[in-house]
């Protein structure tokens, strides 16, 4: 009897304690904005060392996100649901490719939390709590399948990691660092 009660209170605390996707969600999407540095690795199977980025990004509830590459060379891009755009130099010209609607999307919706956007085309699995958690997201749809084997997010209050793990054997890790939430706005707007 006494091992019935013992096993009940654990099952019973283990599932108040368990972090929901929608918990996840109103965390993700409670800022404003949140800037900070990335640093993207790309593992490509034909090659022994990853191809490195880095650079800054912000990132704005609504509008879209401001991804600065700084090394191996200066590119900037802004992500919005109307497109992707590159900055020139002296304007944003706009990039126009087949399928991109649906990668903005996906981008997107993996930075925000949006976790309505990916269950339509994944499988997503939860688990930690809101201080480490990871979200595993499994292609759901035909096209999905053929591109990602498996998406990977972690963090806390904030996204803290991505991996995109490629059917082909390619793999493609982002890590943001030295996060800001909330803080004025310079470069989104020009």
């Amino acid at each position: 009897m006494k091992k019935y009660l013992c096993l009940a209170l654990l099952f019973i605390s283990s599932a108040a304690m368990a972090f929901s996707e929608a918990e996840l969600v109103q965390m993700l999407q409670k800022p404003e904005n949140v800037q900070g540095n990335f640093v993207q690795q790309r593992f490509l199977k034909s090659l022994v060392k990853p191809i490195t980025t880095s650079g800054q990004f912000s990132l704005v509830k609504n509008k879209g996100l401001l991804w600065q590459m700084q090394k191996p060379f200066v590119s900037r891009l802004k992500v919005s649901s109307e497109g992707i755009q590159q900055w020139n130099g002296v304007y944003w010209v706009n990039s126009q490719k087949f399928g991109q609607s649906e990668q903005i999307a996906l981008f997107l919706n993996l930075l925000t939390g949006d976790v309505s956007g990916l269950s339509q085309h994944f499988e997503i699995i939860l688990t930690g709590t809101e201080k480490q958690w990871r979200l595993k997201l499994l292609p759901r749809t035909l096209i999905m399948k053929q591109i990602f084997q498996s998406i990977q997010l972690q963090g806390d209050h904030l996204v803290k990691e991505i991996e995109l793990s490629e059917v082909q054997g390619d793999r493609t890790l982002i890590q943001f660092s030295q996060l800001k939430i909330n803080q004025p706005l310079v470069d989104f707007t020009q």
